[in-house]
């Protein structure tokens, strides 16, 4: 499972890496993992996940941003890689959603397993809607509060424990 989180964090780390023409933001952040909230049936897990990622330029003449990212899990729990599209409204100050599919290294498995500390998900692959609020703090640099929700929205079955992770994340633009 470490093999699996240290493959997903190091893909998501190329992905950062690539060609200046083709990224115009990286960004990284820190984010509670497993908060229970309204949003989610879990709240077992531990630990904080160390995110790192890229944001494309945008899609056309829309707000539409490609982007990726990894976060890997201080306490060895669920890792994931994420992929989709945001867009960012507002100036000095504004709002980010996000929507994209996410693989994640934890349990896959269809049927909870009552006091084992892992969140069986249900599925492989999840959606990842998530929300920033932020604000510019210097001429290529913004910083905001984020939350990232992850789970299949019931299409793989009825068992669907989510995940809630909320954090902050620093984005810096490549000119």
């Amino acid at each position: 499972m470490k093999r699996i989180a240290s493959a997903l964090v190091i893909g998501a780390l190329a992905a950062a890496s690539a060609t200046p023409a083709a990224a115009t933001e990286v960004f990284g952040g820190i984010y509670k993992h497993d908060v229970k909230l309204p949003t989610d049936l879990s709240g077992v897990e531990k630990g904080w996940d160390f995110q790192v990622g890229v944001r494309g330029s945008g899609i056309g003449h829309t707000p539409l941003q490609p982007y990726v990212f990894g976060a890997l899990n201080s306490a060895g729990d669920t890792s994931y890689v994420a992929a989709g599209l945001s867009a960012k409204f507002g100036g000095s100050i504004f709002i980010r959603p996000g929507l994209g599919i996410a693989l994640h290294t934890g349990s896959a498995t269809k049927y909870d397993i009552p006091g084992n500390g892992k969140i069986e998900f249900g599925s492989r692959v999840l959606f990842e809607p998530e929300i920033g609020i932020g604000m510019q703090v210097a001429p290529l640099v913004t910083a905001e509060a984020n939350w990232v929700h992850m789970s299949h929205a019931t299409l793989f079955g009825k068992q669907n424990p989510g995940i809630d992770n909320v954090g902050v994340r620093v984005t810096v633009g490549i000119p």
